[in-house]
Parts: structure tokens; sequence; C-alpha cells
């Protein structure tokens, strides 16, 4: 029912949007296109009402995912606001490229998101968690490998899915690392001696000639040349790791991103370094990333209350 997608999608390719930002359009218009359908409501008479209704149908459990054709879970405010965003991009492309578009983009009103707490596990509960495949993994090979993952993120704030596409050549002497992170965007990011220490560790027990940085041990794929860890694998393992330690504080390969900004704010980098460090395109991102800690809160306002 919606017309000119594929073109949509072909400008985005045309503009160098990354392939999984292209799935992500096309698969949140893909779900507003069932809605449509179901609800036999002609594109060409879209309207503020019909918005509403599938703000509505989001937050449903009668929401169909565009595979399988399966009812989907309750998505949550942010994840409703990105599929509404979905759609406005296609409204200002229907615009800029004078097709008849049924709605102005900025009809479609994103809903209120909650506030939650921001939460950080503190420093010396990321270090252990850095640390625990040391002591919970009884293949040492396997041992030393996750434990190298672990301290480079730490280390240098990189993204996870930046941590699996490394490959060896990327890394320099001087413990720099050049890579491309979102958005195609290219950085350094930098490894303490401690980090360095591990991933040397880890690399003199490779007798390889994979290029990747960080490939499995096991599965399928074990003998491919272009063969590499998956982010599954990484989260599915600091989970456990979390569990075994009992970290109370939500932690994923994500919070130790979290973590390396919230504590090198903490100690007094400034915002700038971290931005570019981090590779957001805003400072406003920046910010949202460097949570305060609760315990550097506290001590804070130990400091600083007037009346104590």
């Amino acid at each position: 029912m919606i017309a000119h997608i594929d073109d949509f999608l072909l400008n985005l390719q045309a503009n160098n949007y990354s392939v999984e930002t292209v799935y992500n359009y096309e698969r949140d218009l893909q779900i507003f296109d069932n809605f449509l359908l179901e609800c036999k409501i002609d594109f060409a008479n879209l309207n503020k009402r019909t918005i509403t209704y599938y703000k509505a149908y989001l937050v449903s459990r009668d929401r169909i995912t565009p595979r399988l054709n399966l009812k989907g879970k309750k998505l949550d405010s942010s994840s409703v606001n990105r599929m509404l965003s979905s759609i406005r991009g296609y409204l200002k492309y229907l615009i800029e490229m004078d097709y008849d578009c049924p709605i102005p983009p900025e009809s479609v009103k994103l809903t209120k998101t909650g506030r939650k707490h921001s939460q950080v596990a503190e420093l010396h509960d990321l270090v252990r968690l850095v640390e625990a495949p040391s002591s919970l993994e009884t293949n040492s090979k396997l041992a030393i490998r996750n434990r190298a993952m672990l301290e480079l993120l730490l280390s240098t704030g990189m993204r996870i899915s930046e941590l699996c596409n490394l490959n060896r050549s990327q890394i320099d002497d001087s413990g720099r690392i050049f890579i491309t992170g979102k958005g195609k965007k290219q950085r350094f990011v930098y490894l303490t001696p401690r980090a360095s220490h591990q991933l040397n560790l880890y690399l003199s027990t490779r007798n390889d000639d994979c290029p990747a940085l960080f490939i499995p041990y096991s599965g399928r794929n074990i003998n491919s040349p272009t063969r590499r860890i998956s982010t599954n694998y990484l989260q599915e393992r600091i989970k456990r790791y979390r569990e075994k330690l009992k970290i109370n504080v939500p932690t994923s390969a994500h919070s130790l991103r979290h973590g390396f900004a919230t504590y090198l704010a903490e100690s007094g980098a400034n915002p700038a370094a971290l931005q570019i460090l981090l590779g957001h395109e805003s400072l406003d991102t920046t910010t949202r990333y460097v949570h305060a800690s609760d315990r550097y809160a506290e001590d804070t306002h130990h400091k600083y209350h007037p009346v104590s």
C-alpha cells in the first residue's frame, strides 16, 4: 500500500547509510504497511487520527512482525519513537521528490519517554567483570581471549560491533586502534597498558593467518579464513559472568562503554575529547552517555551540601 518504498531505500543507500540502518527503515515501514492493510486504510488517506491509532497499535500485542507474520512483544517508548521516526523520514523523502504526501512529517508526533534512573556499575564491579574469564573459564585459551575482549571494551569505550569487526592489522605498536564506527565515521581509540598486556598475551596463543582479531574456537565456521567472534556470543558470556559475580546492576557490553565514559568524566576528562573517543557526531549524545555513578553523586552530596 505504501508507494515508493524501494526508491526510498535506494536513496538511503545512495546517501551512504549503513546496511543495518537501511534494514531498520525497511522493517519499520513494513510494520506500518501491515497496519494499513489490516485496518484497510489507504495510504493516500493517511491523517493524524491514523497516526494516533498506529501508536496504540505499536504498544499492543496485536502488532504483526514482518518476519513469519508473528505477533510481537510489547514495544517500549524508545522503539516506538524509532518506528515513528522512520515514517517521518519516509514522508520527508516524498516531499523532497515531489511525490504526493498525505500529511506533513511534523504531524507524526513522537511519544513521551519516561526517564529511567541512569545506572552504571561501580568501577570495581566493572573491573571484576573484565577479570572474570580468568577465574570462571576452564579452557585457558578461551579465558585469555575473552579477558582480552573485555579489557579492550573497557580500555577503549568502543562498541561491541566495532570490537568484533576488528582486524589484527588495525592495531599499531603504540596501542592505537584505527576503527570505522557507526555511520562510517573513523577515529582512533587507545589501549591502556593493562589492556595491551592482555591483548599481547592473547595474540601469543594465535598461530593462524586469519585477519580477524578475535576468532571462535568452535562452531561451523571454525576453519573458515573469514571467521570472527560473534556479538551474540560475547553478550551471552558477559551475562553469565555478571550473574556468577552477583553484580546487581544490569551490565552488558554497552555498559562497559557507558562505564568508560562515566569514569573518565568523573576523573575530569574533557567532554569534547570524550566525544571524539566515543565516535559521537553530537556532544549531546556524549552527555547522555556520561551517567554520574551513584557513589559519585553521594560523595558530591556529602562534600558540597551547605547544611552538614
